[in-house]
């Protein structure tokens, strides 16, 4: 079953943002401005997530979206600009981010993820375990030694690929469309950026399993290199 979220705000530059950021994440969306909020977020209304465009005039609505967000157990994802973050003055709220409105798809991306695991149920296989890393394929989210790991979506659905599919080497152009998507038209030369920020990130020894190899893409190695022999 799809998520679906709930999507106001009266930017049109938004609205294509953010389309392309559910469409991505598979998301089916009810999108609205905010003059149309009370009539599209009723007490029948179940969504799993509500991305709120707090900017401008919609900033009188924020309390009463806050109230309803916490009432409902909704996880609200507030879009704010970077100047608003620093009036941000008010108690911890549980399912409740915030990102810029100049934020990029990928941070959009991850932070909607993140909230959608509130509903995501844990089960023993949403996790992967490889030495000191754990990949958690519920919440999207990476620890090494226990520590959490900060990555971009995009780093982070790169790394649950290889992870998930050890001892095959895929080209550039694959990693492009099995990660990326078909609707991706960046050069390929973007897959060597994500794959040298991952190594960087999870450390020298973790980094070993990821190999390049020359003239064709990426192999992830099931057992590390040198404690194969």
């Amino acid at each position: 079953m799809s998520h679906k979220a709930l999507f106001i705000a009266d930017s049109l530059d938004h609205a294509h943002h953010f389309h392309q950021v559910f469409m991505r994440l598979g998301v089916d969306v009810c999108a609205g401005s905010t003059n149309q909020l009370s009539r599209l977020w009723t007490s029948s209304s179940r969504f799993d997530v509500v991305v709120y465009e707090a900017t401008g005039a919609a900033r009188s609505a924020l309390g009463v979206v806050e109230h309803q967000a916490q009432e409902s157990e909704t996880p609200l994802l507030e879009i704010l600009t970077p100047g608003d973050f620093q009036s941000i003055n008010r108690p911890f709220m549980e399912r409740c981010d915030y990102v810029s409105s100049n934020a990029s798809l990928e941070e959009c991306m991850m932070r909607i993820s993140r909230l959608l695991a509130y509903h995501v149920p844990q089960h023993e296989g949403d996790e992967l375990r490889i030495d000191s890393m754990l990949i958690n394929l519920a919440t999207y989210q990476v620890c090494v030694n226990g520590m959490p790991i900060d990555l971009t979506y995009l780093e982070y659905a790169l790394l649950a690929f290889f992870a998930k599919h050890p001892n095959q080497t895929f080209s550039r152009d694959a990693l492009l469309q099995r990660v990326w998507g078909f609707d991706y038209y960046g050069g390929s030369r973007t897959v060597d950026v994500h794959v040298r920020r991952i190594r960087a990130k999870i450390g020298p020894d973790l980094a070993q399993r990821l190999e390049t190899v020359r003239g064709v893409g990426y192999l992830w190695h099931a057992e590390i290199p040198n404690a194969q022999a």
